[in-house]
């Protein structure tokens, strides 16, 4: 089971986005797939057509061990995919994460229970340096690190890449980066625009070994998607598919 996070240090970089489509497409392919809501925001969770009710555990429950790992998985309408899902109670989770003493490592933990019932597990991370967030990091044989294609995505890529290498120097995280995905790239027609290269240039620039993988572009085409429930490919758009295909090829041959 290889397990992947979507991470960014500030909101409304992709994260999301990555995470839904990765999902739809490993689980096209049948992949088993786990989905985990680890915001509150419960965007996610959300997006997969989940509400969490009120006597159902979700992943506040499994993090502070009320219940075994497999009662806080829910299947979705898709085959192939499950969902852990998120709910605002999910904020409340950071002191028991922290009073543990092992915060980092208990999803890691968790998640080794399930091990063979899943291929994938890709989870949604809270973007701030929450004990959520170290709890994914710790859990993480991969990162993804959407950021958008301006100076505000450049800065926050700059942010998570130290907060990276922070927990590596202390063995809290011992995956790699598998990508950088520029995100809300902007085109005219067949052009990119010229910030859009100047931004993933400066990107390039501090991304050491990690490699940049190919843009989510601006579009209303993935709102549309997502509020359908649909790949892109299915509604006629396999050039915006392309970022997500890549990002399973790499998945694939880690």
């Amino acid at each position: 089971m290889k397990i992947c996070s979507a991470i960014s240090l500030s909101g409304g970089q992709g994260k999301t986005t990555t995470v839904f489509f990765t999902a739809l497409l490993l689980a096209q392919q049948g992949k088993k797939v786990l989905a985990v809501d680890a915001d509150p925001q419960a965007n996610l969770t959300f997006y997969l057509g989940h509400e969490v009710q009120p006597d159902e555990p979700s992943l506040f429950e499994v993090l502070t061990k009320q219940v075994e790992v497999e009662d806080g998985v829910y299947g979705t309408q898709y085959e192939n995919l499950f969902v852990m899902p998120a709910d605002r109670g999910l904020f409340k989770v950071s002191d028991f994460l922290s009073s543990s003493g092992a915060g980092a490592f208990i999803l890691k933990q968790r998640l080794r229970k399930i091990h063979d019932m899943f291929d994938v597990v890709l989870i949604d991370v809270q973007p701030s340096r929450s004990q959520i967030c170290l709890s994914a990091v710790g859990a993480s044989d991969h990162v993804l690190i959407p950021v958008e294609a301006n100076v505000k995505g450049v800065n926050s890529l700059v942010d998570t890449l130290d907060f990276l290498n922070e927990q590596a120097e202390l063995e809290a995280f011992t995956g790699s980066v598998l990508g950088i995905i520029p995100f809300r790239d902007r085109w005219v027609g067949n052009t990119q625009t010229l910030e859009g290269r100047q931004n993933i240039a400066a990107m390039k620039e501090f991304a050491g070994e990690a490699p940049i993988l190919a843009s989510i572009r601006e579009s209303e085409k993935f709102k549309n998607a997502i509020r359908q429930g649909k790949l892109l490919s299915e509604l006629d758009q396999p050039d915006l598919q392309y970022p997500f295909e890549q990002i399973v090829e790499a998945l694939t041959h880690e």
